[in-house]
């Protein structure tokens, strides 16, 4: 492995643990691309020594690319740690985003190796995806970047970085029928101390969900990374973000399928 990954790592991995921000890496410890970009998150995970639990999609709209000044989604690895119940109450202080989005995810109850699943074309089909797939679980995001300018950083330092992953609220598993829906249409409301202040839907995130989840697998697959039974991938909001402060009550709100809810002090 290249030293300047191991060193951007490193910085990294001291801004998470410590809660800090930096302006950004060094120029000479940058990633140069998505390649390198995931292997210094691999190696941030060596680093913390903190179990994982999962992926996140970040930029999934072409507004979302807009904003962070990208040309296509990221993905992110989700520390368990990071990861808490419906109904939590998450302290935000040091959140510079401040912010709460709605968002689909899947629970992987087989693995899939990167081997069998190489690159941006057919070797994973939709069918034999969703085959893979358990349940449909329901989530609130709290996003973050640990750099300061997140929206000068660029692609690379952004996967590094997690593709700005901070915090999530796992809500329940979807017991309706969700394979037979059309999650492109399935409609989506965050509340705000129970005032309706963003609606969306699946097509929000790749035109539906499941393609969200779909590139997902796929860009893992590209860069040699497997996907473990037990893994769950958030595949990104489906309304505009929605601002946030202390003292908020936030409630996703997925119609039939369920709500998550989160309390933010």
């Amino acid at each position: 492995m290249q030293k300047h990954l191991s060193q951007a790592a490193t910085r990294l991995a001291e801004a998470w643990q410590h809660d800090r921000h930096l302006s950004q890496l060094e120029p000479d410890l940058q990633p140069k691309n998505r390649r390198e970009a995931y292997a210094v998150q691999a190696l941030i995970v060596d680093q913390i020594n903190e179990p994982t639990i999962g992926w996140k999609i970040a930029a999934t709209s072409e507004g979302g690319q807009r904003h962070i000044n990208v040309s296509a989604p990221l993905a992110g690895r989700l520390f368990a740690s990071r990861v808490l119940p419906d109904g939590a109450s998450l302290n935000i202080s040091g959140n510079r985003m401040l912010v709460a989005e709605a968002e689909f995810g899947f629970r992987f109850g087989k693995s899939i190796p990167a081997l069998a699943n190489h690159g941006h074309d057919d070797s994973m089909s939709m069918e034999t995806m969703l085959d893979a797939v358990t349940d449909m679980v329901l989530a609130i995001e709290l996003p973050d970047s640990r750099f300061e300018n997140f929206v000068a950083a660029g692609e690379a330092q952004l996967i590094a970085d997690f593709a700005c992953a901070r915090h999530f609220i796992l809500g329940p598993t979807v017991s309706a029928d969700w394979r037979s829906r059309d999650l492109s249409k399935h409609p989506v409301r965050f509340r705000v101390n129970e005032h309706i202040v963003a609606e969306g839907s699946g097509a929000f995130v790749l035109g539906d969900p499941r393609a969200a989840l779909h590139w997902l697998v796929r860009e893992l697959g590209e860069h040699r990374i497997n996907i473990e039974a037990g893994d769950v991938m958030f595949t990104g909001t489906c309304v505009i973000p929605v601002p946030i402060k202390p003292g908020d009550k936030l409630c996703a709100d997925f119609a039939d399928f369920g709500q998550v809810t989160a309390h933010v002090i």
